[in-house]
């Protein structure tokens, strides 16, 4: 049996039904770990099906003092989903109905539990899309969305969560239900609290209702795949690309180190001395898209550039795209085990802080393969490492801390899009100042008075 009173299992169990409620050691076991890999069992795990069952939920847990972690589906990579408390996981996975979908105002209204994927396919058959696609899109959650701020390739034309998100219902962690945002487009009305809870980890409130703001399927879409002899003239390339009034829907980046391992590891044809790989995808009215190909083209054209290739058909874009999407397998292949950090830094110092990496990958020993979102600087940054090798083991950390006071050196930020969780949350007080912080602690304590959600995450131990 859990830790937690006997008598608040029984009252959690009147709320949502035996059935819905585990106490068993294996049956909580799974529900400890997030895509981290880290793992802290909780006490009990607990499937809400409605609002209401949220706000009792909550209650209960004030009541009795006991901390309460709301999940997904577990895909976040920083700890955030993990009850380092024990506690209680309340699963939110059964709350994936979409509640309404409203093409007149281009707006849909979900549960939390509803798969990114199930909210495409619904927006699709109206000629819309919701814009942020992280990688895990097939089986990660709005809610998930929404606690990490998730975004994706296309963020870099559309915007992050915070940006396609109107409205939120939840539960505050006093056990109050708050209503904030708008089901329009524009509204001054009041603090903005819907930015507010988006990327705050679960830690300030509950979401139990969203209201996303959709965006019509775009005509066409096309490839480019530009191949660079160094980061420096790939950089130079964002800057000419960005700076051209056609905005890709994504620009992704591979560094040298990366164009090697999918070399090893896959069929894709890269030209030698390839020191930086930029993916760009277009997507236009198809009577533009001519003109807007021909833009991208010339601002992708420079000093440095080795190879260009359109796609003009599906397969010819999927064979493109396949050599970003070899690298995923290749680095599971290369080392036991990595780091991998979402840090951002300004897009014209992205060459500065792919030297600096290699300088420290010299230095710790520990090798280093860096892609990402090249247009807005989000790169994802993997050491590699084997937990075997007592050097490696000894460095790795040492050598993440070097990263992060590179990143914040150049001017950039610790997360893109992964959030702060376990994984970060010693490192915040390094880019965020202490009077910001303890403000930010404040907010904690308003929703959270009894700081019962999901404890010990985003702020660094007191």
């Amino acid at each position: 049996m859990s830790d937690i009173p006997g008598a608040f299992v029984e009252r959690l169990k009147a709320v949502l039904g035996t059935q819905n409620v585990l106490t068993d050691p294996a049956d909580r076991w799974p529900y400890g770990q997030d895509n981290s890999r880290k793992h802290t069992p909780p006490d009990a795990v607990a499937f809400a099906t409605s609002h209401a069952q949220v706000l009792e939920t909550v209650r209960l847990c004030n009541e009795y003092n006991i901390p309460v972690v709301a999940r997904g589906r577990g895909t976040g990579t920083t700890g955030s989903a993990i009850p380092v408390r024990g506690g209680l996981v309340l699963s939110l996975e059964r709350m994936d109905r979409i509640i309404e979908m409203d093409a007149a105002n281009r707006v849909m209204r979900v549960e939390p539990g509803t798969i990114n994927q199930a909210v495409q396919d619904q927006a699709a058959e109206h000629g819309f899309f919701w814009p942020p696609d992280p990688t895990s899109s097939a089986y990660c959650t709005v809610g998930g969305n929404i606690a990490l701020n998730a975004a994706g390739p296309r963020a870099l034309k559309y915007g992050s969560t915070r940006e396609n998100v109107l409205g939120l219902v939840a539960v505050t962690g006093n056990g109050d239900e708050i209503h904030t945002g708008t089901y329009t487009t524009k509204g001054v009305v009041g603090y903005d609290l819907t930015r507010l809870l988006i990327g705050s980890e679960g830690t300030l409130a509950i979401v139990t209702q969203a209201t996303l703001k959709l965006t019509p399927l775009p005509e066409a879409r096309r490839t480019l795949q530009a191949v660079y002899d160094s980061v420096r003239a790939a950089a130079s390339a964002v800057s000419r690309l960005m700076a051209q009034p056609v905005t890709p829907c994504a620009l992704e980046f591979m560094d040298a180190a990366a164009i090697e391992m999918i070399r090893n590891y896959s069929q894709a044809e890269l030209p030698q001395g390839a020191g930086a790989l930029l993916m760009i995808e277009l997507d236009e009215p198809e009577a533009a898209m001519d003109a807007a190909v021909a833009k991208i083209t010339a601002a992708a054209r420079g000093e440095g550039l080795l190879s260009l290739t359109a796609a003009r058909t599906k397969d010819e874009a999927a064979a493109l795209w396949a050599t970003r999407k070899a690298l995923s397998p290749a680095l599971r292949n290369i080392a036991p085990n990595k780091l991998n950090e979402d840090v951002v830094v300004p897009v014209s110092r992205i060459p500065e802080l792919i030297d600096g990496l290699e300088k420290l990958s010299r230095e710790f020993g520990i090798p280093i393969v860096n892609f990402g979102h090249a247009g807005n600087g989000n790169i994802h940054v993997n050491l590699l490492y084997d937990t075997q090798d007592p050097q490696q083991e000894r460095n790795a950390l040492p050598c993440l801390s070097k990263v992060f006071d590179l990143v914040l050196a150049l001017g950039g930020t610790l997360s893109g899009e992964h959030g702060i969780g376990m994984a970060k949350r010693d490192y915040i007080n390094r880019a965020i100042d202490p009077v910001t912080l303890d403000l930010m602690r404040a907010i904690k304590r308003q929703f959270d008075p009894r700081g019962i959600l999901n404890p010990d995450k985003i702020f660094p131990p007191q």
